[in-house]
């Protein structure tokens, strides 16, 4: 394919090649040893500690796996909707975990150093 491009006023003819094959990605998992072969996902863990949170409260999930660097509120403490409640850390990368809304801290289900699944409760709220 030729195509013509125009850097700072000055025009170029360029002869570009054309893949026709479109790569495809498959889910692989990381320690899995074997064919190599794309495989479906796993089922999510089922819930942890009594099931979930209690009716009304607001769960707040871990986004990724990783560990729980620190804790920045108390149980009973109000918080603002933004306002860091606690930090996880994977892959030497820090990621603050906000409040979604206003609320007052009704459970914290981890501790500094609790390695977390993606989707576990970590926090709830009233």
């Amino acid at each position: 394919m030729k195509l013509k491009i125009t850097i700072n006023g000055v025009a170029y003819d360029v002869d570009v090649e054309v893949e026709e094959e479109t790569p495809t990605l498959g889910v692989f998992h990381a320690g899995s040893f074997g064919s190599g072969a794309a495989t479906p996902a796993p089922a999510m863990p089922a819930p942890q500690q009594g099931g979930g949170p209690k009716v009304g409260n607001k769960a707040i999930q871990a986004p990724l796996a990783g560990t729980v660097a620190s804790v920045q509120v108390e149980l009973g403490q109000m918080c603002k909707a933004g306002e860091t409640l606690l930090v996880l850390e994977a892959m030497k990368m820090e990621t603050a975990i906000t409040a979604p809304s206003d609320g007052e801290i009704a459970a914290i289900n981890v501790s500094k150093g609790d390695v977390v699944s993606g989707g576990q409760v970590l926090v709830e709220l009233i």
